[in-house]
């Protein structure tokens, strides 16, 4: 009955939209909208159908497809249908990425243009142009206080250029991906600035009200994000004389999305940037999207319908565009953001791999592996059509949300391990050579994150200044081994810009008022080109890090196990310092390779006559596909040199394929 109810009210709208358009202009839009409208309308008529606007706001929806569709390029419905094709495009190991603040690596979006010869060098096909969207050119989170959803600042260019950017990055094989903050926005922007002046229309729109009841029922359950800068989740709105839920920060207002017009408004601006040639969506802050009082209001059931269904419309509209899920939640949260009781994703093709990167730095401070491969045991499995996104650093804080349980198993008690992190990361424990810096401290609970380049993390910084050549060694080991392992571990692999020529802290920010409180600026550099250029001079360390990560790059591209199809299985290496992992392409006998990482300052023995590693080699023909050498043995034993990995194979079974 339900089915038969949303099919005659499809018919309704095709009909009406019959009389706007011509239909043969809409072949593809209608056999899409035919697929996936059961769907769409379940989940509206689930979220809203208890209004007497329902069948308004579904036809209004509707008609936004219908006009986004034919806006599309006619290049990009052609990719849309090459993507449909090979629908597992994305999983494959030839994508490695970058993330970029357009202004410190490039200027603008014309010097990115000029800089696209620099990523193809290093082997990068993928860039996440940080946030550009228009925002107040005062405090804006980095540029995640959008003012003009439609419009990027006037600083990075115009939309002209995202769409010339776009076209050439096409056409040099290279991916392009964007940020749309679904969760909140300035409280510059015209929607909020029209709920000041009063109207109801747009203070529907946010979470407003006149005392602080509802407030203060929601502060007793909700956590505080910016504890230092920004306590509390509201704020008071002097000139609309109400309370307005501000999560973020006081000047990011939270959008209600128990609105429909709030979801059929952000789902029409997606496929806006999805038109401009995004291959990639980034949705900020997606965890946030319902709130309801008595919980944290993060990662409640209706915020994954509601990115269901704004997939669902996305496959009738762009199908060849992909989302990524921007949710720093806890592993058993995370994995829902690809979609539950599913096979493919049916939420968010990618999401960010939060847990496996914090999992790392724990490896670094501690000089062993156990909480890191016991973290990994936990991490629950991904859907089949869809992957992660691997990184070592990004333009956020390193946040410490190991599970308890995996500390304790560890040994570790879970209060004094991130502690003992954030000192260490800091520089406040003894012998640490890192030059972090604290950030989110919350004095109530003592709870921290940490911010800083990844090279300064990992003591070049320390050892820089002090010329030890032994210390500056093992930190160029040490940044190569974290990239070997998030190029290997399944999923896209993401460079944090500056990381590929071991970029240090970048104190600037402290100079500029608007950044001054934030010290996540410390890793969100302003490349400095001529130092860049030193990449070129044989035996300087950004030569080191540069060409070393170059060559991972060029050997992951050639290494069919490093495709993305659940074929990971974590080793246990018998030596607690040791991560190890095998990774076999499931339709490639003989391409297994064992991935084998040594987080301590002394060498480390891999024991290949262990179970583990039984019948994995033959005879004893092992390359490492890095050097293209064979490992030193000593008693059948691989030693690995100090914060050195190895890509291990067979190299009889390899000569083979």
């Amino acid at each position: 009955m339900y089915e038969q109810v949303s099919h005659a009210l499809l018919n309704d709208i095709l009909d009406d939209l019959s009389h706007q358009v011509v239909r043969e202009d809409l072949r593809h839009f209608y056999t899409r909208l035919g697929a996936n409208f059961y769907a769409i309308h379940s989940l509206f008529a689930h979220l809203y159908g208890h209004r007497e606007d329902f069948k308004e706001r579904i036809t209004e929806l509707t008609e936004r497809l219908a006009r986004a569709y034919i806006a599309r390029p006619e290049p990009l419905r052609r990719l849309d249908m090459e993507r449909e094709e090979n629908h597992n495009w994305f999983l494959s190991q030839e994508w490695t990425g970058m993330a970029l603040y357009l202004d410190g690596f490039a200027g603008d979006l014309q010097g990115l243009m000029q800089r696209l010869p620099y990523l193809q060098e290093l082997g990068v096909n993928m860039v996440h142009v940080m946030p550009i969207l228009r925002c107040p050119l005062g405090a804006s989170d980095g540029g995640y206080a959008v003012s003009d959803f439609r419009d990027i600042d006037p600083r990075a260019g115009t939309v002209e250029d995202v769409r010339s950017l776009g076209e050439a990055m096409r056409a040099r094989g290279m991916l392009l991906t964007l940020d749309v903050v679904v969760n909140h926005t300035s409280n510059e922007h015209d929607w909020a600035q029209r709920a000041r002046n009063g109207d109801k229309t747009y203070q529907d729109f946010y979470y407003v009200f006149p005392n602080r009841d509802v407030p203060d029922m929601f502060e007793e359950t909700l956590p505080e994000i910016f504890p230092e800068t920004a306590p509390g989740n509201f704020t008071w709105d002097a000139d609309m004389g109400k309370w307005v839920m501000t999560v973020f920060n006081t000047y990011q207002w939270d959008l209600n999305y128990s609105n429909p017009a709030v979801f059929i408004e952000m789902l029409d601006i997606v496929l806006f940037w999805a038109n401009q040639g995004a291959d990639i969506l980034r949705l900020d802050a997606v965890a946030f999207l319902w709130k309801k009082i008595g919980t944290t209001s993060q990662n409640e059931r209706e915020a994954h319908l509601i990115l269901q269904m704004m997939k669902d419309c996305c496959q009738v509209v762009a199908p060849g565009t992909l989302f990524i899920a921007e949710a720093i939640v806890a592993p058993s949260e995370i994995i829902k953001y690809f979609g539950e009781d599913a096979v493919i994703a049916k939420e968010c093709e990618i999401a960010y791999n939060a847990t496996f990167m914090a999992l790392l730095w724990d490896a670094v401070a501690t000089k062993n592996a156990k909480l890191l491969s016991q973290g990994i045991k936990s991490l629950p499995v991904k859907l089949d059509r869809a992957t992660w996104l691997n990184y070592v650093r990004c333009h956020d804080d390193i946040g410490l949300g190991f599970d308890d349980a995996d500390i304790r198993a560890c040994d570790y008690d879970p209060y004094a391990h991130r502690r003992f992190l954030v000192d260490w990361f800091t520089g406040s424990f003894e012998g640490s050579p890192a030059r972090g810096r604290p950030f989110g401290v919350n004095h109530k609970t003592g709870d921290a994150r940490i911010a800083g380049a990844l090279a300064s993390l990992a003591g070049l910084d320390a050892a820089l200044d002090s010329g030890d050549q032994t210390a500056i060694d093992h930190s160029v080991a040490l940044i190569l081994t974290l990239h070997g392992m998030i190029l290997s571990f399944g999923g896209i692999p993401l460079i944090w810009y500056g990381d590929e020529v071991g970029t240090l802290n970048d104190c600037s920010f402290l100079d500029d008022v608007n950044k001054a409180g934030d010290a996540r600026w410390i890793h969100r550099p302003r490349i400095d080109w001529n130092r860049v250029e030193r990449r070129r001079e044989q035996g300087t360390v950004e030569q080191r890090i540069f060409d070393g990560l170059k060559r991972l790059i060029a050997v992951r591209k050639n290494t069919p196990a490093f495709a993305d199809f659940n074929n990971r299985e974590l080793i246990d290496a018998g030596n607690p310092h040791i991560f190890a992992f095998l990774r076999t392409h499931p339709s490639m006998p003989g391409s297994s390779v064992l991935v084998a990482a040594n987080f301590d300052v002394t060498p480390q023995y891999l024991d290949l006559d262990a179970p583990a590693y039984r019948g994995l080699f033959r005879g004893g023909q092992i390359q490492d596909l890095v050097s293209g050498d064979s490992p030193a043995l000593l008693n059948n034993r691989v030693v690995i040199p100090p914060y050195h990995f190895y890509w291990l194979a067979d190299q009889r079974a390899r000569s083979l394929l």
